[in-house]
This record gives C-alpha cells, structure tokens and sequence, in this order.
C-alpha cells in the first residue's frame, strides 16, 4: 500500500486529475467556526456594522480562524465549487465522510449537495474531552454564558450518483456504492438478535426483530457476527461510558422471554390474509443473552498518545476512529481521497486497513508533520509514500 500526499490548494490539484479515480473520500475539512456568523449577517444585511467586515469578499476568504489558524479561515469548505472537483474524481457511487462543527456544518452539507452529492446520512461521535469555550458573564449576571460544553462532533455521509439503475448493478460494474456493513459490524462474536421478520414468514434483511414463536415455528437462532454498526460513535472515555450507564445496565435472560406491545398486556399481529392487527396474549422471542450499559451497542475508538505523536495540528481524530469508517465507505483494494489531510491520519489508516490513499493539503506545516508522522513507517514491508509530489 501506498500513499501519496500533493501540496496544494485542494480545488487546483483535483482539477488536474482525472475523473473517476477513486473509491472513496474521508476528509475533516475547516470549520470556519470564527465566520460563520459574519459570512451570513453579510448576506442578510450588508450594510451592517457587523456585515461590513467582509465587504471585500476576497479579503474575506483569507481571514484566520480557529485558533488564529489560517487553514480554518475563509469559506473553502462552504463552496459548492469544492464539493463538485470532489464529485468529478470520484467513482459512481463513491461515498464519502466529512466532519463537520456542530455550529457550521449545514452550510458545508449544503454545499455537498449543492454540488451534486446525494445525503445518505449524518453520523455522530460523542466524546468527552471538550471543554465549553464559553465567555461568562461576572456581576448581576454571574453564572450566564455564551457557549455550551462540546460533547459531538457530526460527520455527513455522502454518495456520488449512482450511474446504473440498481445498486447492485452499480457496485458489479464499479465496486462503489454499498456500505461493508460486516467489516464493520460492533464486537464480533458476541450473540445477538438473528433476522427474522417481526410478523414471520421469510427472513428479513433487517436485523433486530425476532420471529415470533407462534408464528411460522421457532424464532430465528442468534448469530455472532456482531451488532449492525450504527450511525453514532463514542469514544470510550469515562465520562461518555458514565452517560450510557447512567441510563441504567440492561440484562437479556438466556431463556425466552415475552414481548408485549402495549400497555394492555396484549401483543398485535397481522392478521392471515388480511392488511389488519389484531391484540392477542404477550407472544414469546427468543433471547440471546448479554448484559452492559448501551455504551456496548456503539463502535468505540481506543485513542492513545500516538495519534498526536509528532504533530501540531489542534484537531486530530483517533486512528481508530477513521480506521473504522474507511472499512465503511471504501471497497476492497480501493483508493481513499483525503482533500483536506491535515495531520495525516487518513493516510496512516488507509495503510493499516489495506487501502491506497491520496492526500491533498495545502499548509506547508502541515505537509510536514504528514513526512514527520510517516517516517515511522519507513520500515514497514510496504513502504509508505512511495510516490510523494513535489512542492
């Protein structure tokens, strides 16, 4: 596996690819968390005191932002025009993640769709690290605030149109437009629910209903590939871990057990032969036996001191994190796009997941701490970087 990372501003490196290049994008483009109130008090009223500072557009764009940082400035991330440089190179069918602020990101999923992409999903990673950026108020108005706690971060799920009519077909002809839900199913080999329809007959393709016992024989047996992945994160800290068990720990018998309904102790069916419920007596389902706080349903990155290792940049992810859902997104033996890298982290995942990976980045700082990060893997049987652009 290799990966290449090109110095640039994202938009003029796309242009000079070629077009369905790629299987997937994982990308955590700026946030523009300073501009987001000005860049549309201005739209509403220009000739606001507020508004005035962004009268000149272009100077506008080059404004710093989180931090002071001047990746975070401008409006990159809010432009239709970067999504769609995206959309050309990637593969029918192509999906891709972007993180996004809490207070920002529905101008960056406008501009997503804007330009092309279909919304598939918003998914959540609860942490508990953050810490409210908040100015308090002092006086009569002690303890009032501007700011709450971070706690999520949301990343939108996206998907480049498909060019057959099926998702079958689209995925035979270009290997995109599915999502590897059992490379990613949640702590395999533990036993849970099979997919038996809720009112019998044949096996559903949905998980999480068992067949009922008075209909069509037995319920349908456990499995242990693991839990469906869903579209929340957390990141295992204790605070998090405390949250869930605070809602209290959750027990399945090992034995059957019964389902009811309603308040009335009574369990409705359909009907033979017709489109009707019908109440009747608490029906029996199989249980398959586990215990633990609801923490335990949702995927959970262990981050450790390694993934700042080496790097200066203020917004690492975990490894694991990006790890996880570029088994998601990307087919076997595809090619993952990050046009924002960063520190690199996607380019560090993609080679321990077995993924080819390109990387765009336009902060020479950061271009550097990717070569930093990297020079850990020069030992590595499959050399990393092996094609590397010129500055």
């Amino acid at each position: 596996m290799t990966a290449t990372v090109l110095h640039g501003d994202c938009r003029a490196v796309l242009a000079e690819m070629p077009a369905d290049s790629f299987e997937a994008c994982l990308t955590d483009p700026p946030y523009h968390l300073q501009q987001i109130g000005r860049t549309f008090q201005m739209a509403v009223n220009p000739n606001s005191s507020t508004g005035n500072v962004r009268s000149n557009n272009e100077a506008y764009r080059h404004r710093a932002g989180f931090m002071g940082k001047e990746w975070d400035g401008g409006d990159v991330a809010f432009r239709p025009e970067t999504w769609a440089a995206v959309l050309r190179v990637l593969k029918p069918g192509a999906h891709m993640l972007c993180f996004g602020g809490t207070r920002t990101q529905h101008r960056m999923v406008c501009a997503i769709e804007d330009a092309g992409f279909e919304i598939r999903d918003t998914l959540l990673w609860v942490t508990g690290q953050g810490f409210p950026k908040s100015h308090n108020l002092d006086g009569e108005w002690q303890g009032f605030g501007t700011a709450l706690k971070p706690a999520v971060e949301l990343l939108c799920l996206a998907r480049k149109p498909l060019s057959e009519r099926t998702v079958a077909a689209n995925v035979l002809r270009h290997g995109c437009g599915a999502l590897n839900i059992a490379a990613c199913r949640i702590n395999p080999g533990e036993a849970v629910p099979g997919g038996g329809g809720l009112l019998g007959g044949a096996a559903s393709r949905h998980e999480g209903w068992q067949r009922p016992a008075h209909l069509n024989g037995a319920p349908t047996e456990a499995h242990t590939l693991g839990r469906w992945p869903a579209n929340l994160a957390h990141d295992g800290s204790p605070e998090v871990l405390a949250a869930f068990a605070a809602a209290g720990e959750s027990k399945s018998p090992t034995t059957s057990s019964k389902y009811q309904r309603s308040s009335d102790n009574a369990c409705y069916t359909m009907e033979s032969g017709s489109n009707r419920f019908r109440a009747g007596a608490p029906i029996e389902v199989a249980a398959y036996g586990d215990t633990g706080s609801a923490a335990r349903f949702f995927f959970s990155p262990k981050a450790d001191k390694a993934d700042r290792a080496g790097s200066s940049h203020p917004t690492v992810k975990p490894v694991d994190l990006i790890r996880h859902y570029l088994r998601l997104i990307t087919p076997p033996g595809g090619t993952v796009l990050d046009c924002f890298a960063g520190s690199g982290t996607t380019a560090e995942a993609a080679m321990l997941e077995g993924f080819d990976a390109t990387l765009i980045e336009q902060d020479a700082a950061s271009v550097a701490d990717i070569r930093h990060r990297m020079a850990r893997w020069s030992g590595a049987d499959t050399p990393l970087f092996a094609a590397e652009a010129a500055d």
